[in-house]
C-alpha cells in the first residue's frame, strides 16, 4: 500500500481546499494492490466512481429500506438511502473542510453488503451463520468492495484506498478485527476512523431518521398527531404550520421533515467544528489519536434526536405490520440458506463451484460463506423468486 505523490496535480488543488485534520490524499495509506494514479480524478474520486459502477451497488435499487420492495414505487430503497446518505455527508464535508470526495464514496458503499430484506434478512443470516462466524452487513459491505467484486485483470474487488475501506467498516469484533489486517487494527488500538469517515456514518442517521419519517407516514403506519409527542418534530411542525396555514398535509410534511434535517446538519456542523477546535487536532494522524470521535451533536440535539429515533422504534420499526413483513423474510432467508447447505446444487454454477471448493478447503465453514455470500447479493424480489422456485411457496 502506499500513498498518492504530492507531486499530483489533483493533489495541489485539493491542499487549497482541505483543512488541515481532513484527509488528504498525499497521507492516504494507499490500496492493497499498487496501481498508477489516474491522471484526470483523485483517488477518492476513483473509489467513488468505481463503487458507482459495481455489481452491488446496482442491486441496492431492489433492496429493501423499510418496507420490502415490491409494497411501493414510492418508498426508500438502499439505494436512495445511499444517494441521500451522499447528499449530507457532502454537505457537511464542505461546511467542515473535510473530503467531500472521500465523504461520497463511504456513504455510497455503506449498505453494498446489506442482505435483502433489511435489519430482518441480515438478523435471519446472522442466525444461520453462527456455527460459521456469523453475518453481519458492515463485515460482508468491506468483502465485496475487497473480493466478491470482479471487476478487474490485475485484483479481486475493487481495490479502493484504506481510507474508504476503514469508514466502510464501521464496527468489528476483535476477533474479526485480527483477520482483517490494517484496516481491522483501529479497533484493537482503539484509535478513531478519519473524521471523513466519522462524519458518513452520522450521515447515515440523519438520512434513514428523516426519510423514515416521510416512509412511515406514507405508509399509514405513524401519524403526524403521534408524531408531535416528540419535541424535536412538534416544535417543527409548529412552526411550518404557523408560516404557511394554507398548505396540504404532504406538503406540510415534506417541509416539516426537511427543516429537521436541516436543523440536525447544523447542529452538527457547529458541535463538530467545537469538537476539533477544542481537540486542536491538525492532521489526519492527531485525529486518530483524539479519545472519541470529534463529529458529534451537541448534547441537546443529541438527547432531541435520540427522543425521535426512540419513537420510530417503538412505533415504526415494531409496528405489527413491520413485524409480519419481519417474519416473512426471516423464513425465506433461513428456508434458502438450508436448502443451499443441503444442496448445492440449488445454486447457480458458479456459486455451486465456489461452495465445493471452499468446503474442499475449509469445510463446512468455508461451504456456508459462499452461500451467505449469495443469499446476501440477492435483491428482494430474487430472493422471493427463487424461493418460489425451490419450495413453490408464495410467502409475500
Amino acid at each position: 500500500m502506499r500513498g498518492i505523490p504530492a507531486s499530483d496535480p489533483v493533489h495541489k488543488v485539493q491542499s487549497t481546499i482541505l483543512a488541515p485534520y481532513g484527509a488528504h490524499e498525499s497521507d492516504s495509506r494507499g490500496r492493497m494492490h499498487a496501481e498508477a494514479p489516474a491522471s484526470h480524478r483523485g483517488e477518492y474520486r476513483r473509489d467513488r466512481e468505481r463503487i458507482i459502477h459495481s455489481t452491488a451497488f446496482r442491486r441496492l435499487e431492489y433492496k429493501t429500506q423499510l418496507f420490502v420492495n415490491h409494497e411501493g414505487d414510492l418508498y426508500r430503497t438502499r439505494l436512495t438511502h445511499s444517494i441521500e446518505v451522499a447528499q449530507v455527508a457532502r454537505s457537511i464535508a464542505y461546511r467542515l473542510g473535510l473530503n467531500e470526495p472521500l465523504c461520497e464514496a463511504i456513504a455510497l458503499a455503506h449498505d453494498l453488503g446489506h442482505t435483502p430484506f433489511g435489519h430482518a434478512g441480515q438478523d435471519a443470516l446472522n442466525r444461520c451463520m453462527q456455527a460459521h462466524g456469523g453475518f453481519e452487513h458492515n463485515l460482508q459491505s468491506l468483502r465485496v468492495v475487497d473480493c466478491l467484486e470482479l471487476k478487474y485483470p490485475q485484483f479481486p474487488g475493487l481495490n479502493l484506498t484504506f481510507e474508504t475501506r476503514e469508514g466502510i467498516l464501521k464496527h468489528c469484533s476483535k476477533k474479526n478485527a485480527r483477520a482483517l489486517g490494517s484496516v481491522g487494527q483501529r479497533f484493537l488500538e482503539r484509535t478513531q476512523p478519519s473524521l471523513e469517515a466519522q462524519l458518513a456514518n452520522i450521515a447515515d442517521e440523519i438520512a434513514y431518521t428523516s426519510h423514515d419519517i416521510d416512509d412511515g407516514l406514507r405508509a399509514n403506519l405513524i401519524t403526524v398527531s403521534k408524531l408531535r409527542e416528540v419535541e424535536l418534530f412538534d416544535q417543527h411542525i409548529d412552526a411550518v404550520e404557523h408560516e404557511f396555514p394554507q398548505l396540504g398535509r404532504r406538503q406540510k410534511t415534506y417541509e416539516t421533515i426537511r427543516r429537521i434535517r436541516n436543523r440536525l446538519v447544523a447542529d452538527l456542523i457547529t458541535a463538530s467544528q467545537a469538537a476539533i477546535d477544542e481537540a486542536r487536532v491538525g492532521s489526519l494522524d492527531e485525529v486518530r489519536a483524539a479519545p472519541g470521535s470529534l463529529i458529534r451533536f451537541s448534547e441537546p440535539m443529541r438527547e432531541k434526536n435520540q427522543a425521535l429515533k426512540n419513537f420510530l422504534r417503538e412505533h415504526l420499526y415494531r409496528h405489527e405490520r413491520v413485524h409480519r413483513m419481519n417474519r416473512k423474510a426471516a423464513k425465506v432467508v433461513a428456508d434458502l440458506y438450508a436448502a443451499f447447505f443441503r444442496d448445492a446444487r440449488l445454486m447457480p454454477d458458479e456459486y455451486r463451484g465456489m461452495a465445493n471448493e471452499a468446503a474442499g478447503r475449509d469445510g463446512d465453514s468455508g461451504r456456508a460463506r459462499v452461500i451467505s455470500d449469495y443469499i446476501s447479493g440477492m435483491t428482494d424480489r430474487y430472493a422471493i423468486a427463487e424461493h418460489r422456485r425451490i419450495f413453490n411457496e408464495k410467502i409475500f
